[in-house]
């Protein structure tokens, strides 16, 4: 089972691209909206140094903006 997490924004349309893209896919993911939940923000920041969205975490891999290709070299 692939543990997918989005972390997005309300107003970026990669975010939504993203999510569209898994839904598509069949892809079950978790999404976090880092405007609503700040702490996610600052895990972000943490973890992989960057605060642009989306940012896609795939079984413990990270994927910065929007990259089907990237996505689907690391879902299982």
């Amino acid at each position: 089972m692939n543990q997918i997490t989005v972390y997005t924004t309300n107003t970026c349309p990669y975010c939504t691209m993203m999510t569209n893209f898994l839904t598509e896919n069949g892809l079950p993911f978790k999404e976090v909206n880092v405007q609503q939940e700040p702490l996610a923000a600052n895990y972000l920041a943490n973890k992989t140094g960057q605060m642009g969205v989306p940012q896609t975490e795939v079984n413990g891999q990270w994927v910065l903006g929007f990259d089907p290709d990237r996505i689907m070299q690391l879902v299982k």
